[in-house]
């Protein structure tokens, strides 16, 4: 099975003021006359890890990634204001242009995975090419899945679930991100804080197809977790900002674009079913439904994800 590549550094970051309120941070990695990827994160609002850059012939591709509204290194930390999807297709754009590159190819997992195919369908001819994993395309069925008592998740995971449904009083229970929401937009900041960490349990520890359900999970760190559950409640509780189906309507626009997608069978956030109905929309798209949970880092996702991307190296030719 193929492996990440090795750790790379960025050989430049920057800074883009994106608005009058969002500045974003910029790196660029591998080759700077490769082929031009743009990765895109999770979440919303989890930002970036080091293993992302990963996923590319440091040799073959021009690597670019960025923390989006809100997340990570970028400023203002945890603000919502001014953050829709829209707004993020829209920083897509203005990347590539400060990047200086014409057309890319486009990576992006999860959350990463619906911006990818709603930046694509707004901008298809920018795009040279599409890897998308774990695929949410933010239907009310996908969001109730995670995060309701009607959804699915909570008979497979029953003693991280217990965590997060215990945080909310019984009789809030009804419409739990709405009740986290009222606790992540608190103006006491304890209070904010205590909910991120109790969604961030929730969450951070259900991505791999072989955990410990007790074990911490991706999201304690404070600021993380706070940035994670305040955009991640934020774009739940308004559709993510998407009209009904879609992504699935307009898929008509991309399908002449080359497109690997990669989903576990396994995946207890982002289930199956999605990638299937993404294919069935989209014949021409190379599926692969494979032995493992939602994680990117899980190994038989890992060998899809770098065997589509040095497809695509071979395929156009840069490096």
């Amino acid at each position: 099975m193929r492996e990440l590549y090795p750790d790379i550094e960025p050989y430049r970051t920057s800074r883009l003021a994106v608005d009058d309120l969002h500045t974003l941070h910029i790196e660029e990695c591998g080759n700077p006359h490769g082929l031009p990827v743009v990765f895109l994160h999770g979440g919303p609002g989890a930002g970036l890890s080091t293993y992302h850059r990963r996923f590319f012939d440091p040799a073959r591709y021009r690597i670019v990634l960025f923390d989006q509204r809100g997340a990570g290194k970028s400023t203002p930390h945890a603000e919502l204001r001014d953050n829709t999807t829209q707004d993020l297709v829209a920083d897509i754009e203005k990347i590539r242009v400060h990047c200086g590159v014409e057309r890319w190819v486009v990576f992006g997992g999860s959350w990463g995975s619906t911006l990818a195919l709603a930046y694509a369908q707004a901008h298809p001819e920018r795009v040279l090419g599409l890897v998308l994993r774990g695929i949410f395309l933010g239907r009310p069925a996908e969001l109730r899945w995670f995060n309701e008592l009607d959804g699915g998740a909570r008979w497979i995971f029953p003693e991280r679930w217990q965590r997060y449904v215990e945080h909310i009083p019984e009789d809030e229970r009804g419409n739990l991100v709405e009740a986290y929401w009222r606790r992540l937009d608190s103006p006491d900041p304890d209070v904010r804080l205590a909910a991120a960490l109790a969604w961030g349990w929730w969450e951070g520890g259900s991505t791999t197809l072989v955990h410990d359900p007790l074990e911490s999970g991706m999201f304690e760190e404070p600021a993380a977790a706070i940035s994670v559950a305040r955009a991640e409640a934020h774009y739940f509780r308004h559709g993510v900002f998407l009209g009904p189906d879609q992504l699935l309507r307009d898929v008509g626009r991309i399908r002449h674009i080359p497109a690997t997608i990669v989903h576990g069978r396994y995946d207890i956030i982002c289930p199956v079913k999605s990638a299937i109905d993404l294919a069935a929309s989209w014949p021409e798209a190379a599926l692969h439904v494979v032995l493992a949970g939602h994680s990117a880092a899980d190994p038989a996702i890992v060998d899809v994800l770098v065997g589509a991307t040095d497809a695509f190296a071979d395929r156009f030719g840069r490096g």
